[in-house]
């Protein structure tokens, strides 16, 4: 690589990173308006309840009903010009009719639910579009290609043809996919493959768009257009992904406009047909509504919502945050479990796993680590973090270094009490590559009795050790002491802790073995699937790789959890039944697509989630069967006979408070699966 590749800098004129816009809550108007009834309906309820005036909570009755009503009927108006009738507007209707013979707390409750309801809907979808909007900022907006004459100029990366040459400069993200045609690096792409650490990347290597360039530079031939990158795909993918309705949403439409046209047929009819046979108007009407009231999906609605919501402030209260009351009655149906490996099963950050000194080095593990961090502590590699961490946590001392030199792709270089300390890809350091890592000092590349001892000059201890390490699923550091080889260490990202009693669990509750899908090479994922107890280990996938795995599993039946936090998972994560997501590392779109995300990065609390959302389905089965029960007992009751509006109130204000009782049971303590047996424990302690 020329010096003069190294030293190019950006210009002064190169625009600022652009930031995502991320909607705020207060920007939409669904969310205003459903705070502007709720914000009448709380101080209008105990003062209807307690019998205060109507002039004291009148008014704020009104304000409710025009604020959370005017928009879904509205809403409702337009879908009967297309000859469709919504709940939302059978809502508002029964809402007034309650009104109009004096219920008008059933009509604020009502229209309070509704308007809440879609409110958060609003803000769930936006925050997803504006996640998926900036995923497309990784990319840069300009890149600097290189003219024919060798000169470089900034374009716009939509300027940017298959053929054309850009410069990455260390630290930039790249503008295109394509192949590296000059350079050495080392590439951060665990947002597209999944892969822990970054990877060396040389002439001919392919690299993706919006990855982050490492310590070196780069001259990339593009391969693709900007709409045909990894990442515009990821995106594309996403969208189509939120876009498909699952077979239950599209069942409870129809039944939705079946219900709605069957009340509001039926509530005609008992209005007109008597009146036809000379019945007294006031008698029919008082009929007409005390049906409207007592047929109304209050109940119904609160069947479902109290189990749900309370699941959702007890996960709250375990560093688990679900999104949506739907969302949690998904992760309650899922029939197979498919993981991550880098992030969700093990750690973000790599540590060393171990060291192997060679036969005849005279060092001890101690005094090898001390020596690479030594001349690792320079470096602002993810390894060398990970070599310098390891000495720390073993309170060793780091002696300074001098001449300190790196190359990337390669390792580094430094002088440590008077010995050269080299310390890097066993490839690059035991071939004869070390040559390439002269400090200031140096006076020339190593030759006879200096050069560095490798694969080949034969040393059978040196291959025994790299292999080993690489077959273990973990990354080989070479560590060389003037020249001669001394140790070899074992870097990978740890697994997380309960990872293997979480994958049990989930197998155990949907009957089918969890798999792992991942973009890591094939030995580390092979390991790790040993480790825990996953036999069925895909690796190697890009993000197209999984949604085609996890499409396949949906389009056969399955319904599929899917856990994961990168990028590369988001797309799966939104064509999956259902999606978790690691909270702390996670990126921004990934935790938007996901419908619960683990803040603590607990792999336990995966189980735990859905056993607690199979919890909430029981207690809302349970539910609908009260509700149902009792709405069909009042409405016989009505038809079949002369139903005193009060008791058809009482009735129906009944089954709504004896199924929300219902529903709360969930915000107990020992209603989060295991908090039983940790009380237990801590109590015998």
């Amino acid at each position: 690589m020329s010096a003069e590749l190294i030293e190019e800098r950006p210009p002064a004129d190169a625009p600022p990173p652009v930031r995502p816009h991320r909607t705020r809550v207060r920007e939409l108007p669904e969310v205003r308006w459903a705070a502007l009834a709720t914000a009448a309906f709380l101080p209008a309820f105990p003062l209807d309840l307690a019998g205060a005036p109507a002039w004291l909570w009148g008014p704020l009755y009104v304000v409710c009903y025009a604020a959370g009503g005017w928009e879904p009927g509205l809403a409702g108006l337009r879908a009967l010009r297309e000859r469709a009738l919504d709940v939302d507007l059978l809502m508002v209707v029964a809402a007034i009719g309650a009104a109009a013979i004096g219920q008008f707390l059933d009509g604020a409750l009502l229209i309070v639910i509704f308007a809440v309801s879609g409110a958060l809907e609003a803000f769930a979808t936006r925050r997803t579009a504006d996640s998926v909007r900036g995923l497309l900022d990784l990319a840069p907006d300009t890149a600097g290609r290189i003219t024919p004459g060798g000169a470089e100029e900034r374009v716009a990366v939509s300027a940017l043809r298959v053929g054309d040459t850009v410069l990455v400069r260390p630290g930039e993200r790249l503008p295109a996919d394509g192949t590296v045609r000059e350079g050495a690096s080392d590439v951060q792409q665990a947002g597209i493959t999944g892969e822990p650490l970054p990877v060396d990347k040389g002439p001919g290597d392919e690299v993706f768009a919006g990855t982050l360039n490492g310590t070196g530079a780069l001259r990339v031939t593009v391969d693709r257009d900007a709409s045909a990158s990894v990442i515009a795909r990821i995106v594309a993918m996403v969208e189509e992904a939120s876009e498909r309705k699952a077979p239950g949403q599209l069942f409870i439409e129809r039944i939705e406009q079946r219900y709605a046209i069957g009340v509001v047929a039926a509530t005609l009819a008992l209005f007109a047909v008597p009146l036809a046979f000379g019945a007294d108007l006031t008698e029919t009407l008082l009929r007409a509504m005390t049906f409207m009231i007592v047929a109304s999906p209050c109940a119904v609605v609160l069947a479902t919502m109290p189990p749900l919501l309370s699941a959702i402030a007890t996960c709250g209260r375990h560093g688990v945050l679900v999104k949506s009351a739907a969302a949690m009655e998904r992760l309650g149906a899922v029939t197979r479990v498919a993981l991550d490996k880098t992030g969700t099963l093990t750690e973000e950050s790599a540590r060393v796993r171990g060291i192997r000194v060679l036969p005849g080095s005279g060092l001890t593990e101690h005094q090898a680590l001390a020596l690479a961090a030594a001349a690792e502590r320079p470096s602002e590699h993810p390894l060398a973090r990970a070599v310098v961490a390891a000495a720390r946590e073993r309170g060793l001392r780091l002696e300074p270094a001098a001449d300190f030199a790196s190359a990337p792709g390669r390792g580094v270089r430094a002088v440590v009490t008077g010995r050269t300390v080299q310390v890097g890809s066993p490839t690059a350091l035991l071939d004869g590559a070390a040559a390439h890592l002269e400090g200031p000092g140096d006076p020339a590349p190593l030759t006879g009795e200096d050069a560095p001892v490798g694969t080949d000059i034969g040393d059978d201890s040196v291959r025994t050790a790299v292999t080993e390490v690489e077959h273990s699923g973990a990354t080989a550091v070479a560590v060389l002491v003037d020249g001669r080889p001394v140790a070899v260490l074992a870097i990978a990202a740890p697994l997380r802790a309960g990872a293997a009693e979480a994958v049990a669990a989930l197998g155990r509750l949907t009957g089918t073995p969890p798999v792992l899908l991942t973009g890591d090479n094939k030995r580390a994922a092979a390991r790790l699937g040993e480790e825990v107890g996953i036999a069925d280990v895909r690796a190697g996938l890009l993000p197209q790789d999984k949604v085609a795995t996890v499409r396949g599993w949906e389009d056969a039946g399955e319904r599929v959890l899917m856990v994961g936090d990168g990028v590369n998972d988001a797309p799966a994560l939104a064509a999956a039944h259902s999606g978790v997501a690691m909270g702390r590392a996670g990126s921004a779109l990934t935790l938007e697509t996901a419908d619960a995300v683990i803040v603590r990065d607990e792999l336990a609390a995966v189980p735990s989630l859905v056993t607690l959302s199979r919890r909430a389905r029981r207690l809302v089965a349970q539910n609908l069967v009260i509700a149902c029960v009792c709405i069909g007992a009042l409405v016989v009751w009505d038809l079949s006979g002369h139903l005193p509006l009060p008791l058809g109130v009482a009735g129906h204000e009944g089954s709504t408070v004896l199924v929300g009782l219902n529903g709360l049971r969930l915000l107990r303590a020992s209603a989060w699966p295991g908090a039983a047996r940790t009380h237990r424990r801590a109590a015998g302690s």
